[in-house]
């Protein structure tokens, strides 16, 4: 497996080389974090436990990989990595599971938005004899749907508002 830095450029203000390498990986899969970390140590002479590589791409059926890797000047300066980094660089074997608490368990399901309800004869009397609407969601038949337009374009033509009718 051989491999070359495509780019590199130091960060300063964060105390770390960025690099981008490709990994050529004839004949075998993309490798794995564990082994570039490790190709990325030797190449830039720093110790594993401050290089860490942040992604790993292989396009479909290639036989090269791009890799984008951290190398920190100091354990200091790689307290700045997320926890999450962190353990993708462990063994499989050693990384740390996270467990869901009770706040981020999934919640309930919610509850079933009421269907709509149409606007029937004897619904309209009831709702008038009681003042209860019937349902949440209450629906008018085409009818009643006219009969609103209708009123709602003659009083606007009563008023004089004839370019709003």
């Amino acid at each position: 497996m051989s491999f070359e830095v495509v780019e590199e450029h130091t960060n300063n203000l964060l105390g770390r080389r960025e690099a981008k390498l490709v990994v050529h990986h004839e004949g075998a899969g993309t490798p794995d974090r564990l082994t570039v970390r490790k190709l990325a140590s030797e190449h830039f002479k720093a110790p594993v436990d401050r290089v860490f590589v942040r992604s790993i791409a292989t396009r479909t059926g290639g036989s090269s990989a791009t890799c984008m890797v951290e190398i920190y000047t100091d354990a200091k300066a790689a307290d700045i990595v997320p926890a999450y980094l962190k353990n993708r660089m462990l063994p499989k074997d050693q990384r740390v599971a996270k467990k869901k608490t009770e706040e981020e368990k999934p919640a309930a399901p919610a509850a079933k938005a009421p269907k709509p309800t149409v606007w029937t004869g004897e619904r309209v009397t009831a709702w008038k004899e009681t003042g209860k609407i019937p349902s949440p969601i209450m629906v008018w038949t085409p009818q009643q749907t006219g009969a609103f337009l209708d009123h709602t374009a003659d009083a606007l033509w009563r008023t004089g508002d004839k370019d709003k009718a």
